[in-house]
């Protein structure tokens, strides 16, 4: 996907110090990429964090609870409100762990996957939209910059 013509101004306030800060400018992107997935996930009864821990049950990894928590940055008890809803709902299961066999790991049932397949093809939209000013490459390169600065 190259540019669109729908390009958004730059805010005046940009031109203060603060309009380069890396932490101002993920936090900006974050907030209006939520504001647009909420609102796509709604449709399916989830939000960015239960979509997250949905995602990361349909992943095949087999992650457990303290995994997910470590992973996206919540706290164990987040998780665990997450995974109770999303198993309420017939989405995930807690099964036993396979390397470990006290811990217990999260996998999706059919039914979620059923589920996630269609979010995730709603949010996909929403990211399109959020990025449609970038070129192809530079959405390339900016999802390899940001693993860099995350895991190295």
């Amino acid at each position: 996907m190259g540019p669109q013509s729908t390009e958004v101004e730059t805010p005046r306030l940009a031109a203060a110090k603060i309009g380069s800060d890396v932490g101002l400018l993920l936090a900006k992107l974050h907030a209006t990429g939520s504001l647009l997935n909420n609102k796509a996930l709604a449709d399916y009864g989830l939000r960015e964090r239960s979509f997250s821990v949905l995602t990361l049950a349909c992943s095949g990894l087999e992650p457990t609870q303290r995994e997910l928590a470590d992973f996206l940055s919540l706290d164990p008890s987040q998780v665990v409100s997450l995974v109770d809803d999303l198993e309420h709902r017939g989405l995930v299961k807690r099964a036993q762990g396979k390397q470990d066999r006290r811990a217990k790991i999260i996998v999706s049932t059919a039914e979620g996957r059923r589920i996630h397949n269609k979010a995730r093809a709603a949010l996909e939209v929403c990211e399109q939209t959020q990025l449609a000013a970038l070129s192809e490459e530079e959405n390339v390169q900016l999802r390899a910059l940001l693993k860099k600065a995350l895991w190295g």
